[in-house]
């Protein structure tokens, strides 16, 4: 196992069970959450990604976080937004469901979100305010977007989004894998 993929293990290992005083391995605050809330907002066929980096690892995901204990998914994801993109969103719909692969007492819930014509900015994880894991806001085509992190923007309810359920059909039906890191 390459040394970020230990560090994002042991990121995910620290947000489901803190240890350390109430301290993550990379400097954050450790909360208890009840699962993961994430925002899918579309613009012009391309998706509102965050960029994060823990030590020399860096990727994409969607805006969201943890759900805080007695926080409803739907509420947890609006305010992840607020936080990291510094807009506010209106849910269109819940797109997916799943397990956390690494618990299975908590769940992921990806929500379609509209912010109108507001411009996302990069905010903050209040979990990491003290060394700061988000990098960048922007807007990115899935061809911009890495294998790894299609995977789990389809695993999160891409398919949900008819552009995006649509392009999928035109993809060659050619057996490919991506190369290891």
């Amino acid at each position: 196992m390459l040394k970020a993929e230990n560090d994002i293990l042991l990121w995910v290992k620290d947000i489901q069970n803190p240890v350390n005083n109430g301290k993550l391995r990379n400097g954050g605050n450790a909360m208890h959450f009840n699962g993961r809330a994430q925002c899918l907002i579309v613009r012009n066929n391309k998706i509102l990604m965050v960029k994060h980096r823990i030590n020399e690892d860096e990727w994409f995901s969607l805006p969201g976080g943890g759900i805080e204990i007695g926080e409803n998914p739907e509420t947890a994801a609006i305010r992840e937004l607020k936080e990291e993109c510094l807009v506010q969103g209106n849910i269109i719909k819940k797109v997916s469901e799943f397990a956390d692969p690494f618990d299975s007492n908590k769940t992921f819930y990806t929500f379609h979100i509209d912010i109108q014509n507001q411009t996302p900015r990069l905010g903050s994880d209040p979990e990491f305010l003290e060394n700061p894991i988000l990098i960048e806001v922007c807007w990115l085509a899935l061809n911009e977007i890495s294998e790894i992190d299609r995977a789990y923007l389809w695993s999160s309810g891409l398919f949900a989004i008819k552009k995006f359920a649509e392009e999928l059909h035109t993809w060659s039906r050619e057996i490919s894998y991506p190369r290891k890191r």
